[in-house]
């Protein structure tokens, strides 16, 4: 997987702060974006875990830490996919 690097500025102190290390804070960024990113639909809940840069099951259970829902179909959908089924 070929990867893009970009660079966040943050105020000097905030390692201090957080009282986190460079490696931590990055994945944690990693996997707030990755879990924003899912929760707007803007990416697959394969490409988000890739994002946050761990396994699919890893971000399913980070996903039910937060409090997210592993799927992104309505009642609607559900509904739909029963009735397609029973046809």
């Amino acid at each position: 997987m070929r990867t893009q690097k970009i660079t966040i500025d943050f105020p000097s102190d905030i390692l201090l702060t957080l009282n986190a290390s460079e490696k931590e804070l990055e994945q944690n960024i990693k996997m707030s974006l990755a879990i924003r990113l899912y929760k707007l639909q803007k990416v697959t809940i394969g490409k988000a875990s890739q994002i946050a840069g761990i396994t699919r099951y890893e971000f399913e259970k980070l996903l039910s830490e937060n409090e997210v829902p592993i799927s992104n179909l309505s009642y609607d959908d559900v509904i739909s996919d029963l009735n397609k089924l029973n046809k």
